[in-house]
């Protein structure tokens, strides 16, 4: 069926077994909702025990918010991934790239949209975003509740050119939040510095509850979606139509028209907040790595002028360190790798995978084609240029065609029969990397420099060349799938 929107996504999801699950009980937003779909199907990097591709769950009874629903975990689940953007799971990276390379910018439209079913303004006496928002903590030592999948749009001062990415907005009061925006590494964050130079706030839409062609594509980085392409584009080119925005009812800006929930505001200029100013607990919610992250005391406030929404409006939330968090960050990964990968050494590298523990961003696994003896080396090269694709990337592992990189234990295979360390390590010290892994701090080893340098890696688990012969797995018999239908 088709899917434009966050409804239609839950609809499709509605005809499959086992895929989404939905509960009347109350449940309390504030760290209860992330407790509970902790064991339902969080996975990722979430501290055991947690549940692996399991369903995702829609909450109908929020207290402390009648009329709407919390959905979490859409896209806790590869194959449910896949089945919603419409491809095989291995195949999602290799559709992202083909996405990203033939866009389709969005449109805009001045029907009536269905983001703005309901208004509240900022100037109405009882505007209050933590009774609007029904936005989850994930753990109870957060700073506030947290919008953790907001598309937010924005357009650059100069260029006028638009973009959107999912950044960290925690509530700190009833019209503002904080947003976190790490120095020049997403677009948002240039417009916003461009804005400060200019002394002028930054106009931003917040789309909560889309499609979510539209929450994957937004994920990409640069150098695959450089400053000044719109990554709506992306969606546009996997559903073969353009992403509708709508103009935005108090600000000078769009935002997605078919979204359940649309925060207007705008991004103060030489204005910076404390993250837990409300809780003070030196924590902000936990992140991808699986640890809880650091309360920033530079972060960005927006001053919201108008929250609009859909009628019984569904909220869409993520846990930090979840697979969804592995899928979102994940997938477009890939597609970045694969595509600067192609570029270069076209056909010699068949498939990539971010794997899990990475959370996305620090490792990935090449599956690496050699079909005459000049290709010896070139899996290395593979190896740069994904660390050059994707610079948050830590660790890269090689591995041949007929190892399954979707596969931890074929890959760890790979690694106890078709590695030595003293020759297929390869060390790539004082690089930067991403400064929320833990160990990249000079007080874990005094070769880090800065906090956010780490020792890049390549394990190249390839067989040589010269060695294939030797290296060939046990092959089994290939049966009658049709006689054997009931067991294979």
């Amino acid at each position: 069926m088709e899917i434009n929107d966050l409804r239609s996504a839950i609809a499709m999801l509605k005809q499959v077994d086992h895929q989404l699950i939905e509960t009347d009980i109350e449940v309390d937003p504030n760290a209860e909702l992330a407790g509970v779909y902790r064991h339902v199907g969080a996975g990722g990097t979430v501290m055991r025990p947690t549940t692996i591709d399991g369903p995702a769950m829609l909450f109908h009874n929020i207290k402390g918010h009648t009329d709407a629903s919390v959905l979490i975990g859409l896209l806790a689940s590869r194959k449910r991934v896949a089945a919603l953007l419409g491809c095989q799971k291995e195949e999602l990276g290799k559709l992202l790239c083909k996405a990203a390379l033939n866009p389709i910018e969005p449109v805009v439209s001045n029907k009536k949209a269905a983001c703005q079913e309901v208004v509240h303004r900022a100037t109405d006496p009882d505007f209050d975003l933590f009774q609007l928002i029904p936005a989850p903590t994930n753990t109870p030592v957060d700073a506030g509740p947290y919008i953790t999948m907001g598309m937010c749009y924005a357009t650059h001062p100069d260029t006028g050119c638009s973009d959107v990415t999912i950044h960290r907005l925690c509530i700190q009061s009833k019209d503002e939040l904080s947003i976190f925006l790490q120095p020049g590494s997403r677009h948002i964050g240039v417009m916003a510095e461009r804005a400060t130079q200019l002394n002028q706030p930054l106009p931003i839409s917040i789309s909560i509850g889309v499609d979510p062609a539209i929450e994957v594509g937004s994920c990409f980085e640069p150098p695959t979606t450089p400053l000044g392409y719109n990554e709506l584009s992306i969606a546009g080119a996997i559903r073969r139509e353009p992403v509708v925005l709508t103009p935005c009812i108090s600000i000078n800006e769009h935002a997605i028209a078919n979204a359940e929930y649309v925060i207007e505001g705008e991004i103060q200029p030489k204005i910076k907040v404390v993250e837990d100013q409300n809780t003070h607990t030196g924590y902000a919610m936990p992140e991808f790595p699986g640890y809880n992250g650091v309360a920033s005391h530079e972060c960005w406030l927006i001053k919201v002028k108008a929250v609009t929404h859909r009628k019984n409006p569904i909220m869409q939330t993520v846990i930090g360190p979840s697979e969804e968090h592995v899928n979102l960050a994940g997938i477009p990964t890939e597609a970045s790798i694969y595509n600067m990968i192609e570029k270069a050494l076209p056909g010699k590298v068949t498939n990539v995978y971010a794997h899990p523990s990475g959370g996305g961003k620090y490792m990935a696994i090449l599956q690496c084609r050699k079909t005459v003896h000049t290709d010896e080396g070139k899996q290395r090269q593979a190896a740069l240029l994904a660390f050059s694709a994707f610079p948050e990337l830590k660790h890269v592992i090689l591995v041949d065609e007929d190892v399954d990189i979707f596969d931890t234990r074929d890959v760890l295979w790979a690694m106890n029969t078709r590695f030595q360390a003293d020759r297929d390590c390869i060390m790539i010290p004082g690089v930067r990397c991403h400064p929320l892994d833990p160990s990249s701090d000079p007080l874990y080893s005094a070769s880090i420099l800065d906090k956010g340098i780490s020792c890049k890696t390549i394990f190249d688990c390839t067989v040589p060349f010269a060695l294939k012969e030797k290296f060939i797995r046990a092959k089994f018999m290939d049966v009658d799938k049709e006689k054997w239908k009931d067991f294979v």
